[in-house]
C-alpha cells in the first residue's frame, strides 16, 4: 500500500487540563478527498490547527503527524508548509488592502525562499480554476464578495504547490451557487494528485464530494467509512443530513 500523504496517529490536543481532541487516527491518500464532519465544538478546527502546527501557545499535543511518511510533529508552521502542507483557514486571512494577485503571489513565498521561480505557471493554473480572479486581479481583496474571497484564499494556498490541502469550512457564509462552484473546484483538484482534508459543516456537500469520511463528536471519531456509505447511514442522515436526503 502506498504511503499516505497524511497520517495522524493517536493525536491528543489539550488546553490546560481540558482535552479537546482524544486519540485521533486519520489518513489521507494522494488524489483523495477525506472529510471530517461533526457538530460545532467537536474539535474539527482544533484538529486542523494541530496538523498545521498553528495551535495557540497554551495548547499541548501528543501523537504523530506524518506527511508522506515524515514525522512533522515538531516542525513549526513554516516547516510544515515547506514539506507540502497548506491550510485554508475558516477566517480566510487575506491582506485586504492588497490586490488579488499580490495575495495570490504571497502563497508562493516559501517557494521563493527556496529559489523557485515558476510562479507564472502556477498563477495561470489558479486563474484557469477561478476565471473571476483573473478579471479582478488588480482589485483590492477587501472589496471582494465572500465567495470571491474564498476563491482568493484557496488560490493562495495552491500557489504553494501543496501535496496536502486542508480546508476549514470552505462553504461558510456563501450563497448556494458559490458553494457549488467551490466544491466543483475541490473535486477537480484531487485529479492533480493532491490529498485534501476537508472540514465542513455542510455535511451533505462534503459527503457528496469526498471519498472517505470521519464523524467527529466531542473530540473523538465515532464513525468512519467511505463517504457514500456514511451518506446512507441512518444515524448520519438523522443527525447531519436532515430528512431531505433524496433531494440532495
Amino acid at each position: 500500500m502506498a504511503t499516505p500523504i497524511l497520517e495522524i496517529k493517536d493525536l491528543h490536543v489539550a488546553y490546560g487540563k481540558v482535552e479537546a481532541v482524544h486519540g485521533l487516527n486519520v489518513k489521507v491518500g494522494a488524489g483523495q478527498i477525506v472529510t471530517v464532519i461533526g457538530p460545532n465544538g467537536a474539535g474539527k478546527s482544533t484538529m486542523l490547527n494541530a496538523i498545521a502546527g498553528a495551535l495557540v501557545s497554551n495548547a499541548s499535543t501528543t501523537g504523530a503527524v506524518l506527511l508522506r511518511g515524515v514525522d512533522v510533529s515538531s516542525f513549526p508552521v513554516e516547516g510544515r508548509v515547506s514539506q507540502g502542507m497548506s491550510l485554508v483557514p475558516e477566517s480566510r486571512d487575506l491582506f485586504t488592502t492588497m490586490s488579488v494577485e499580490d495575495n495570490l503571489l504571497l502563497g508562493a513565498y516559501t517557494r521563493y525562499k527556496r529559489g523557485e521561480k515558476d510562479y507564472a505557471a502556477e498563477l495561470e493554473s489558479v486563474y484557469e480554476l477561478f476565471p473571476r480572479l483573473r478579471e479582478r486581479r488588480a482589485q483590492a481583496a477587501g472589496t471582494m464578495s465572500g465567495g470571491e474571497r474564498q476563491m482568493v484564499a484557496l488560490g493562495r494556498a495552491l500557489m504553494a504547490k501543496p501535496t496536502l490541502l486542508m480546508l476549514d469550512e470552505p462553504s461558510l457564509g456563501l450563497a448556494p451557487l458559490i458553494v457549488k462552484e467551490i466544491f466543483r473546484v475541490i473535486v477537480r483538484l484531487k485529479e492533480t494528485g493532491v490529498g485534501i482534508l476537508l472540514v465542513e459543516q455542510n455535511a451533505r456537500a462534503a459527503l457528496q464530494a469526498a471519498d472517505y469520511g470521519y464523524v467527529l463528536e466531542t473530540g473523538e471519531v465515532v464513525m468512519e467509512g467511505p463517504a457514500s456509505q456514511l451518506a446512507n447511514d441512518p444515524k448520519v442522515i438523522d443527525t447531519y443530513l436532515g430528512l431531505n436526503k433524496k433531494s440532495a
